[in-house]
């Protein structure tokens, strides 16, 4: 995965928990960058990072993401003073994604970019029931419109089993509970779930867990070291892909 150096501050992304905001970078490309400094910290950033790469693997549309690098001395020049100390609380290595010019959030009133495409609301519905995202609704869909197509952001609230770690391979069972309220359910008629459960085999968890940078890790007493919070990760996925795979079907 690359990694950029935010070169500016452009302008703040109201939007979300985790107070994201649109920045230069020194590739001369514009990100959506995410801050290790806001409300859920890194745990928000990890989850980012494993499911967008998860849903890259499932052959789902979402954005490059990066981690991107950043100088607290970024705050001098801006006058807002929360903005001043979410910078300064962000020095070191914080998550973007590439920013898609011109898109506009999906509205399911006007499905035309969805309305034909079972496959793939079967395939995002599907992929936020394995990964618990509690935030693909009607009210907040994080679906964005780009030349016509339709592309996944903002995962940051999802694999929340992460923030309470008890019985969290107990939880890894769970049935997917948002599924009612899902904005694409009434899209997703086509039975996906013994394709994409065969992408994702131990291997390319794996190496997507690999991503996550050693010092997003290791704050969790319950774990001795870094490596076995990593792999708390892998076991929670491989737990929940295990058949039968009950959350797959509502």
């Amino acid at each position: 995965m690359r990694t950029i150096h935010a070169t500016e501050y452009v302008t703040p992304l109201r939007e979300g928990g985790s107070l994201p905001a649109i920045v230069a970078g020194d590739d001369d490309g514009t990100y959506v960058l995410k801050f290790r400094g806001a409300g859920q910290g890194v745990r928000a950033l990890i989850a980012e990072l494993v499911s967008g790469e998860i849903a890259r693997i499932l052959g789902l549309p979402v954005p490059e993401i990066v981690f991107a690098q950043l100088d607290p001395r970024m705050a001098k020049t801006e006058p807002d003073p929360e903005i001043q100390d979410l910078l300064r609380r962000s020095e070191g290595l914080n998550l973007a994604l590439d920013y898609l010019p011109g898109s506009i959030t999906f509205d399911p009133l006007v499905p035309k970019p969805i309305e034909d495409k079972h496959r793939l609301a079967s395939s995002i519905l599907w992929f936020d029931a394995l990964v618990g995202n509690v935030d693909r609704t009607a009210k907040n869909t994080n679906l964005l419109v780009w030349h016509r197509d339709v592309w996944l952001i903002d995962h940051g609230a999802t694999l929340i089993f992460h923030h309470t770690w008890d019985d969290y391979l107990e939880r890894a069972r769970a049935p997917y509970r948002q599924r009612n309220d899902h904005v694409l359910l009434p899209w997703a008629t086509e039975d996906v779930d013994e394709e994409l459960a065969a992408k994702l085999t131990p291997e390319t968890i794996d190496a997507v867990l690999a991503l996550i940078p050693d010092e997003w890790l290791g704050d969790e007493p319950r774990f001795a070291d870094v490596a076995a919070h990593r792999n708390a990760y892998r076991e929670f996925l491989l737990r929940r892909l295990e058949t039968p795979r009950s959350w797959a079907r509502g």
